[in-house]
């Protein structure tokens, strides 16, 4: 049982991780709604696992919560913004493409790099949950830092925050309520920047931030 509780945790945390690169990889804003959508879909799997491994009957309001806000509503609400401001096009990179991924797959071995070696006495479940949740947060910050839309900086971060939950319930979790305020925040930070969005479309008649540089007189 122990060595399959160890596979299935590791199988759902690597398919996160290549979530995160098929997110970076994606060109076209609707295709990285998708993966995000996915991406989502995955980590609701993933902590519902660790629900059972670990005995925590809290776990799965967290899973719901992903599936329900994450892989359903904020998709959801993303596509209605991009089909409301016309911008489900090409995005640009910083770099290109392939500069990106291998930046990405330095940041994982840099993750594995780092985690592994400090957490020899821990659980071994946690102990490579947590390295492979590192690397999804550093894709995610990667993703923003490379991505010159800013509504594909906002899927950045969500990715970004995928990870932290990862992290979070392989180390036996958060308690509830920090989880059920999480994902609030997370909410009411999306609506926000939603607001924001549309607020520079209709201010500049773009969100993409290089052009808003431009805007500033600064150039990259």
């Amino acid at each position: 049982m122990h060595s399959l509780s160890f596979d299935v945790a590791h199988m759902l945390a690597g398919f996160l991780v290549l979530l995160s690169f098929m997110m970076l990889y994606q060109d076209r804003l609707g295709a990285l709604i998708n993966a995000l959508a996915a991406q989502a879909v995955v980590l609701s799997l993933s902590v519902a696992w660790q629900a059972i491994i670990q005995e925590a009957p809290h776990l799965f309001i967290t899973a719901g919560l992903a599936i329900g806000f994450k892989a359903v509503v904020i998709p959801m609400a993303l596509r209605r913004i991009i089909v409301k401001l016309g911008i489900d096009r090409e995005i640009e990179t910083v770099g290109g493409t392939g500069l990106t991924m291998l930046a990405g797959i330095g940041l994982v071995a840099l993750s594995l790099q780092v985690v592994l070696p400090v957490t020899g006495g821990s659980d071994p479940v946690s102990r490579e949950d947590i390295a492979l949740a590192l690397s999804v947060v550093l894709l995610g910050l990667l993703m923003m830092v490379t991505r010159r839309n800013a509504v594909s900086q906002v899927i950045g971060f969500m990715s970004l925050e995928n990870g932290i939950v990862l992290a979070a319930t392989g180390a036996r979790g958060m308690p509830l309520v920090v989880e059920i305020s999480v994902a609030f925040s997370i909410l009411i930070a999306f609506i926000v920047v939603g607001i924001f969005l549309f607020r520079i479309r209709e201010r500049f008649d773009t969100v993409d931030v290089q052009a808003l540089d431009r805007f500033r007189g600064e150039r990259r």
